[in-house]
């Protein structure tokens, strides 16, 4: 078997412009229950990818398929060009390390003080402390939580948890990061926040996403939005202007039944996606 793309493998992959996320006709159920049926999409290097859809209709099953946390009953998914189901779990793991994830609900360590859960994965791989401590500051700053590093989880907000969350997702400077609804259960002054770091990110450090959000208007704030970093703020792109690395998929019923961009979706003549657009 191959070796796993790791390091410079990977940049050597990235360098040749095919997608990061392939799913081809993936199939999954569960006790007789179809959840997702024939899925196909890609997500391009430096592409962000937002995926809709009602509660229920699979997406956090799908986040799960590309994390290789879960197998499909059929087809193939490719991160990095290589098929998760080819690779050893030692392979698989090796290639998490490129992978940040934010999940819904932060799944931070209770027993662990922020400082801690941002360097767990950076202490696994067994980096320097010193080069571990200077990385979790790093990353602390960048959501704008460097004063809360001797913090524990008890003692933040949801928001803030969410933030830590973030940081612990890009501290491994990761080539590709899902984010499974990472607003969920927040409010909405909060939830801007959140998109605003979403939004940081994708325009400082150009990194692969796959996001799935329930609010169409976090979804539509990351597309007409950008970071400005001389201003240290998000704030909308002139003159009606969208972001082209955005776009979307809207996920129905167990099928892809959209893929492509902002003003594609927003024009659309299908009489359920107008629906659940309004």
């Amino acid at each position: 078997m191959a070796e796993t793309l790791v390091g410079p493998q990977i940049s050597e992959f990235l360098a040749t412009g095919q997608p990061v996320v392939a799913f081809k006709n993936v199939s999954i159920g569960f006790d007789g229950r179809t959840v997702l049926d024939e899925v196909s999409f890609s997500v391009a290097h430096g592409e962000t990818r937002i995926l809709l859809g009602p509660a229920g209709g699979g997406k956090s099953v799908l986040m799960k398929l590309a994390n290789g946390l879960i197998e499909p009953d059929s087809g193939e998914i490719r991160i990095f060009g290589r098929a998760l189901g080819e690779i050893s779990q030692r392979e698989l793991f090796e290639m998490r390390a490129h992978i940040g994830m934010v999940f819904q609900e932060s799944a931070l360590f209770d027993s662990l003080n922020v400082e801690d859960n941002v360097a767990y994965r950076l202490e696994e791989e067994h980096v320097d402390p010193k080069e571990i401590h200077e990385r979790v500051v790093e990353a602390l700053r960048f959501v704008e939580l460097e004063k809360a590093i001797d913090k524990f989880p008890s003692e933040l907000s949801g928001g803030m948890q969410r933030r830590v969350s973030i940081a612990r997702a890009i501290i491994s400077r990761p080539d590709l990061i899902l984010y499974d609804s990472p607003t969920g259960g927040l409010d909405p002054i909060t939830s801007a926040t959140i998109i605003e770091l979403i939004v940081k990110q994708r325009d400082v450090s150009h990194t692969t996403c796959l996001m799935i959000t329930n609010r169409l208007q976090n979804a539509f704030t990351l597309a007409t939005h950008r970071y400005n970093l001389q201003k240290n703020c998000m704030e909308r792109i002139p003159n009606g202007g969208i972001d082209p690395s955005t776009k979307f998929l809207v996920l129905h019923e167990g099928r892809i039944i959209f893929d492509g961009t902002t003003l594609e979706l927003t024009h659309t003549q299908d009489p359920w996606l107008r629906e659940y657009l309004e």
